[in-house]
This record gives structure tokens, C-alpha cells and sequence, in this order.
């Protein structure tokens, strides 16, 4: 085997995350090597053996260094593939005994499996070696002597010996990673990227008011104390090259030991990391402690808004304010974070004048909301998500004088005039709730149409609805809206963010409303009446309790006093509680039965009975399709409530039912189970809802629909229509 020599150039590839590929390269020249050609996620150069250690153990950014051992076009064909590999000399780089694993990447229209791939590579060494009666290698994919790694796109193949072994991006530290954790390396990008290295020298401080696990913080303190981010790594993929020269390795490991400990007493730059999180903060320690790092990081407890500046700051230079905070992948995180923004520039503007900030995010939208504009933005992806790292230098603080300019609005004016709205709704409300006493009510319905939102109250919290916008209006802008009206709900409400729960509202097909769509199990009891209800406002379209319906249960309160009771499609049994209770005058059902298809609702129905002392033996829960249920019971009753969906096509029903087509036909079969002189309350939500003509030639119908709507939900008259039907008398 001829050995390679420490001087001699050879061609690498390092691998990167896709953005910062001219950062790596750079990186690579201010480690002696050449970088040459940049590409998607990695930088070919050229380097000895020597500096090719040196960027194993000092590159910030690199995921992989390869030795490049074949760089080709032309190459589509498991054959041709083999061939190339069996071409290689692999004396010169797979020691006998040892093992061997190879990484595959890519594909070709013959070579569609990774695994394929890999196979395939692996028969192309053993080919070789065979053939020089060498002994066969044995793979073994955990803890291989040499890596191959193996890239083909488009008939390019890349294939060498990984330097690295493991990925450069785990340093060793980081064990407990807490809930989203960065990559090592993306946070070095992006320290990089805000000129940290810079500040470092100058003894700069670093403040990362949303640490996590601290990788932000440990990343940026190796830079400060010239320590290599893989100088506590055991095992490179190069001690397993038959080429490997410990000696050099050594000479470069013991510098590097060296600098670590003159850099770690000379370091003058302190780093502050701040979480309300106790296991995020236990995991920063112990990373810390890890990295060798915990005399140069301090943390504390604490949450955004009570961010301010540490007493042991000192004065001056000025500094870096560095996070990666949430990005609200799911709808219902935005309430939180869009107030966590707004907090962001209010403490980093009061607590740190003059400096600098850097804010990753996924979601640039959320970065407007911060307040400050970005001087620089880079496009960066962490994973697969695009995401922005936002440069912005922080207003240093005015001097004060007699002619100050008035404190800028802290809202755009488009989140005023929702403000003012949402106030205006308040006072219209106030005299109907003192006297009411509801909890629970509907404070707006899109009454602006450019904030196409419902907004429900229950007790403290909050209930938002985003009607989806029509594929004509701008994404963009509709979001900028929505983001606009939860900072502001809630100053108005005076209710932490936390207590804001919002969803989209979309057309339903069938079952869409009453399928589960988070599992929190967080509910909270509210009182409506003398009832008192269970509703939950995060797993369902829907919360428990329809608000709009509210004077139809009070009116089935009333009604109900020592009648028998049915209540169809009831949901989570709301109107059976109250018809139960009764009203204050007057006793309430003495007897009920509620018909409902779903289990959840059923149980969710139980639980209502249970809070409210309802005797099981007198108020029944029955689970079956209403339709069949109609058709096959028998016996009557005083009082029936039908509140039917608009459409349902569960596969627990025999057939579809829409309420325009099919109501006449529920409405008889319910009719043919009320005794004399009971009533039927019909109700439905089809908001163009006709009753059939037949109905009122059968029957005795009246239409109070117009009499059942509270003043918060008097803006939208065709919400809901409910009759009373009656049995003719007999003449």
C-alpha cells in the first residue's frame, strides 16, 4: 500500500445544510484548503492530509469531509456502477479485517433503493478485493472500521471515504436536546452569518432570551474560547483508512487541546440564556457542562416578558441577542407566538439599545411581528423547512428633549380599527350581559369583512375562528390580518395569549366538524342558565356547546317542566341539561331520552349529566342512527327537540342525510312519537333553509326563528331557523 503523504493535495467534498454552502467555503480557506466547486449542500476543495484532519476537528459548519475517490458522469447502470468501484485500488484504503459500511444517496432509473445502491457499491469493492485474494470485508452498518459515502444524481456519481464517520454536526454534547432542537452546525451558520465571531474578539456579550437546551449559547462560547467543536471526539471515520497517519493526527489534536485551555481562561465574552422552561434549562446546563463551557454561560429562569438585561452585564460593548424561537407550525400555536414576537422587540428595544439581534424563524411572517426592521435577511433551511435568519440592529435609546416625538403606534392601523371594533362590541354587550349573566357569548362575526373572524368568549377564554379566505384574496395578506387581530384580542380581552384557542373554518363534507383534531383533553366547565356544562375548545371543530342555540335551550327550559323529554342528535346533551333543570318558576322534564350516533358525544353527554346530578334511570343516553331510531320505537312524549346536522354522510347512518331534501320526512317520523298537545322544536343550521309546504298543510308550524337570537349573535339573522310544530286538532 503506498501512504499517503501529509503534504500531498488531495480532492474532498464536504457536506453541509443547504444555505450556508459559500459560508463553508469560506470556512475551508480560512483553514488552508482550496475550496473549488460550490454545490447543493456541499464544497468540493482540494487539501492535504494534514489540513484534512484540521477540518475534521475544526469546521463549525461541515456535516461531512470525504475523501473523493471517484468523480463521474456517464453512470446510470447497477453494472456500470460496480465496474467503476471494482476499478479502485482498496488496498490503499480498506485495511485487511476490517469492516466496511457504505452510505448511498440518489437514484438512477435502474438503481431506484438506497439500500440497492449500497449493495451495489459494496459487490464493486469485494469484486476487487477477490480478485487480488484478498479476504472478504464484513459489513456492519452501527460502528464500521471505513464509511463509504456514495452520492448519484442525474448519471454524477461521487463517491469516497467519509473522514468524519459520525456527522461533524454532533459535537458530543448534546444528549438531552430539548424540544426542537437545532443542529450544531445551522446554529455556528448562524452565529457566522451575525458577525459573532467579530464580536467575540472584542469581548462582545451574547444573550439568548429563548435558549432550549443552549445550543445557540455553547456554539457561540467554543467560538469565543477558540475551542474545535470536535475536540472531545473519539473516533473520526478516518482512524479506520488504511491511509491514517496517527502521528499527525496527534500533533494536531495536542494543538488544538492547547489552544482550548489558553482560549478558555482568556475569553473576556460573557453569554446569558434565559427559559421559563426548568427542563430546557436542565438540559443547558448539563450540555454545558458537557462542552467543558459552564464558567462562560450563565442561565436563568425566565420568560420573555420578564427579560431584562442581567445585572452582571457589563455596560459596554455593545452585544448579540441571538434566538431560534417557535414558528407556530400548527394553527393553534399562533395566539402564543404572535404575542411572543410582539414581546421579542418590546424587551430586546428596553433591555439591550444599540445592539444587535438575529432571529431564526420558519415563519417571516411572525418576524414582522417582532416591530424592527431587518437590515439583512439570509435564506437558510433548518431541516426541511425554509426558513430566515433576520439581521436587525436595535435603535440605541434617544436622548430625551423637551420637543420628543410621540412613542411610535404600537399596532399597524388596520389592528387599531379591529381593536376599536372588538371594544365597540363590548359596550353594545355590557348591559345585556351584567343583566344575562352569560359567560359564554359571541363578541364578533366578521363584522369587518377584511377580518374574516368569529369570536366567542367562554368565561376567560378566548375561542377564534378564521373563515378560510376565498382563493382570491392574497395568502399573504390575510395572513398579515389574522396576525393583526390576535396581538391585539388579547389587550383587548385582558387575557394572556395562552388562553386564545383558534382554528379555520371551512366547508365541512360529512363528518369533517366532529372529527378530533388535537388531543389535549383540556376542558373546563362554564355555566349557562342553572346549567352547568363541560366544553372543550382545542380537539374539535367544534366546542361542546353550539352558543347560537343558547334562547332555544332556555326556551326548551321552560317548556319542559314535567314533560317527557326527547332530545335527537343531541350532540353533547346541552338542551337535555337544560330541559332537565327546568326554569326557576317551573320543575323541570320528568323524564328524558337523548339519541346521538357518536360515542364521544355520548360520553361527553354523560359527563354533563353527572356534573349537573341527573338521575341515569329518568334521563337516558341512547346511541343509534335517529332516522332507524324513530322508525322503530315506540311510545310518546311531551316535549321533542330535532336539531339535525345540514349533511352527514357517517358510515354508521344507512344513507346520507341532507336536511333541505330530507327534514320533512325526520320531521314526520318525530311528529308520529308527540303526544297531544306536545310540541316539537325543529331546528337546523342551513342557512337557506325552506321549510317543505307540506308541513305546514299537515301540521301546526310557527316560525320563531327571529325570536331565538341573543343580542351577540343579532348581526347574523340566518343562522340558525327553528319552528315550533304542533299536531292539528282533531275536527
Amino acid at each position: 500500500m503506498t501512504e499517503s503523504q501529509p503534504h500531498e493535495f488531495l480532492a474532498f467534498i464536504a457536506t453541509c445544510p443547504r444555505g450556508i454552502e459559500l459560508l463553508l467555503a469560506d470556512e475551508l480557506l480560512a483553514l488552508d484548503a482550496e475550496p473549488g466547486k460550490t454545490t447543493v449542500g456541499g464544497v468540493h476543495f482540494r487539501a492535504s492530509l494534514v489540513q484534512a484532519y484540521r477540518i475534521c476537528l475544526w469546521s463549525r459548519l461541515a456535516n461531512r469531509v470525504v475523501l473523493t475517490l471517484l468523480n463521474e458522469q456517464g453512470i446510470d447502470t447497477p453494472e456500470q456502477l460496480r465496474d467503476r468501484v471494482a476499478g479502485i485500488d482498496w488496498r490503499r484504503h480498506l485495511a485487511p479485517g476490517n469492516t466496511l459500511a457504505v452510505d448511498f444517496h440518489g437514484r438512477s432509473e435502474a438503481i431506484r433503493h438506497t439500500r440497492f445502491g449500497a449493495q451495489t457499491v459494496k459487490d464493486g469493492v469485494v469484486e476487487r478485493l477477490l480478485a487480488e485474494e484478498r479476504p472478504r470485508p464484513d459489513v456492519d452498518l452501527s460502528h464500521p472500521d471505513l464509511r463509504l459515502y456514495a452520492n448519484l444524481h442525474r448519471g454524477h456519481l461521487v463517491l469516497g471515504v467519509d473522514f468524519a464517520g459520525d456527522s461533524l454536526h454532533r459535537r458530543g454534547y448534546r444528549r438531552d436536546v430539548g424540544h426542537a432542537p437545532l443542529k450544531e452546525n445551522l446554529a455556528a451558520a448562524l452565529l457566522v452569518r451575525a458577525g459573532w465571531p467579530a464580536l467575540a474578539r472584542e469581548g462582545a456579550p451574547l444573550v439568548d432570551p429563548l435558549c432550549g437546551a443552549g445550543t445557540l449559547l455553547i456554539e457561540a462560547a467554543m467560538m469565543a474560547a477558540d475551542i474545535a467543536p470536535n475536540l472531545t471526539r473519539e473516533r473520526f471515520g478516518f482512524h479506520g483508512w488504511a491511509g491514517h497517519r496517527q502521528d499527525l493526527w496527534d500533533e494536531l489534536l495536542c494543538e488544538a487541546q492547547a489552544r482550548a485551555s489558553i482560549g478558555r481562561k482568556r475569553c473576556r465574552s460573557r453569554l446569558y440564556g434565559f427559559d421559563e422552561s426548568p427542563p430546557a434549562l436542565a438540559a443547558a446546563r448539563a450540555n454545558a457542562m458537557r462542552a467543558g463551557l459552564p464558567a462562560l454561560i450563565e442561565l436563568q429562569g425566565a420568560s420573555l416578558a420578564q427579560l431584562k438585561r442581567p445585572a452582571t452585564l457589563p455596560e459596554a460593548p455593545a452585544g448579540l441577542v441571538i434566538t431560534n424561537p417557535p414558528y407556530g407550525e400548527r394553527l393553534g400555536e399562533l395566539p402564543e407566538l404572535v404575542t411572543l414576537y410582539g414581546q421579542l422587540g418590546e424587551r430586546v428595544k428596553a433591555a439591550f439599545p444599540g445592539w444587535q439581534l438575529a432571529v431564526f424563524t420558519a415563519n417571516p411572517d411572525l418576524g414582522h411581528r417582532i416591530g424592527l426592521r431587518a437590515h439583512k435577511q439570509y435564506a437558510l433551511h433548518n431541516g426541511p423547512l425554509e426558513a430566515k435568519l433576520l439581521l436587525i440592529a436595535i435603535p440605541a435609546e434617544d436622548p430625551p428633549s423637551e420637543s420628543a416625538r410621540p412613542a411610535p403606534a404600537r399596532h399597524s392601523k388596520g389592528a387599531q380599527m379591529f381593536a376599536n371594533r372588538l371594544e365597540k362590541n363590548r359596550r353594545h354587550l355590557r348591559k345585556w350581559l351584567k343583566k344575562s349573566g352569560e359567560s359564554c357569548y359571541r363578541l364578533y362575526d366578521a363584522d369587518m369583512p377584511e377580518y374574516a373572524l368569529a369570536i366567542d368568549v367562554y368565561a376567560d377564554r378566548v375561542h377564534v375562528q378564521e373563515y378560510a379566505p376565498p382563493k382570491s384574496i392574497d395568502a399573504a395578506q390575510a395572513q398579515k390580518r389574522l396576525f393583526d387581530a390576535l396581538s391585539v384580542i388579547p389587550e383587548v380581552l385582558d387575557v394572556d395569549a395562552s388562553a386564545i384557542v383558534i382554528k379555520r373554518r371551512e366547508r365541512q363534507s360529512g363528518k369533517g366538524q366532529y372529527e378530533k383534531q388535537a388531543a389535549s383533553g383540556e376542558r373546563f366547565q362554564v355555566q349557562e342558565g342553572r346549567a352547568r356544562l363541560w366544553v372543550n375548545l382545542r380537539d374539535y371543530l367544534d366546542t361542546g356547546l353550539f352558543l347560537d342555540h343558547r334562547p332555544v335551550r332556555r326556551l326548551l327550559g321552560e317548556m319542559a317542566a314535567d314533560a317527557r323529554f326527547l332530545n335527537l342528535f343531541c350532540y353533547t346533551a346541552a338542551a337535555t341539561v337544560q330541559a332537565a333543570l327546568g326554569s326557576e318558576a317551573a320543575g323541570g322534564a320528568s323524564e328524558s331520552v337523548s339519541v346521538d350516533l357518536s360515542n364521544t358525544y355520548l360520553d361527553w353527554a354523560r359527563d354533563n349529566f353527572v356534573l349537573n346530578g341527573l338521575d341515569p334511570g329518568r334521563h337516558r343516553l341512547v346511541r343509534d342512527d335517529c332516522l332507524r331510531w324513530l322508525a322503530t320505537t315506540g311510545g310518546e312524549f311531551d316535549l321533542i327537540f330535532l336539531d339535525p346536522p345540514t349533511f352527514s354522510n357517517s358510515k354508521k347512518m344507512a344513507d346520507t342525510l341532507d336536511i333541505q331534501r330530507d327534514h320533512g320526512r325526520l320531521v314526520r317520523l318525530a311528529m308520529a312519537r308527540l303526544a297531544p298537545g306536545g310540541t316539537l322544536v325543529f331546528s337546523n343550521n342551513q342557512r337557506r333553509f325552506a321549510l317543505d309546504a307540506d308541513l305546514a298543510e299537515q301540521f301546526r308550524v310557527e316560525d320563531i326563528s327571529a325570536r331565538t337570537f341573543d343580542p351577540d349573535f343579532q348581526r347574523r339573522p340566518d343562522l340558525h331557523h327553528v319552528f315550533l310544530i304542533r299536531h292539528r286538532e282533531a275536527t
